[in-house]
């Protein structure tokens, strides 16, 4: 039986016109040029494909995986690439679409790395930032929601890759477990 609890922090409209808010924000900053989308996986797809069906400016696709997490919900501090882009970025505008940007580390390791690969631009955007827990300096370029503490779940986040097809975002309190009726945190 579980002994975990959520709490609705986003819902899946207030997250909807968050996302298309966004939209248009970079496609007025990005407007008459092609912009390369850089998903991080796996948190960020849900949001990046919503993203990019809301923008008005040509887009590519790509994805890179970098891994910090492991199962835990504390990042190890060790980031390491674990699938990269297969698109050259020389000479493009790269957006990087992140989940939530945490202690920063992972970010910046790989704006770091595909800034060294001298793309034409190169901004980050992330759905959830948790500016409390930064260890290094680290602001992105376009921000859905900024939260505080808190483990989050839903709408591509997850913990052990569970939760993560949760339509709203959620706040997981102590004593997660998986439950028998396909990953649900009892409410």
């Amino acid at each position: 039986m579980p002994t975990s609890s959520k709490e609705m922090l986003f819902s899946q409209a207030q997250i909807r016109a968050r996302v298309q808010q966004m939209a248009r924000e970079i496609s007025r900053d990005y407007a008459g040029r092609e912009l390369l989308v850089v998903g991080v996986l796996k948190g960020a797809f849900i949001f990046m494909s919503d993203l990019i069906r809301a923008l008005e400016v040509p887009c590519r696709a790509d994805f890179i995986r970098a891994a910090s997490y492991g199962a835990g919900d504390e990042s190890s501090g060790c980031v390491e690439i674990t699938k990269d882009i297969e698109t050259d970025i020389t000479g493009r505008d790269v957006l990087i679409v992140e989940d939530i940007v945490d202690t920063g580390l992972t970010v910046q390791y790989l704006t770091e790395t595909l800034r060294a690969r001298h793309p034409g631009s190169l901004k980050v955007c992330v759905f959830l930032d948790k500016k409390g827990r930064r260890k290094i300096p680290f602001e992105a370029d376009y921000v859905g929601f900024s939260i505080d503490d808190g483990f989050v779940v839903g709408y591509g986040l997850d913990f052990a890759e569970q939760y993560r097809a949760f339509p709203d975002v959620y706040v997981i309190h102590a004593g997660v477990e998986k439950d028998p009726d396909g990953g649900k945190v009892d409410a």
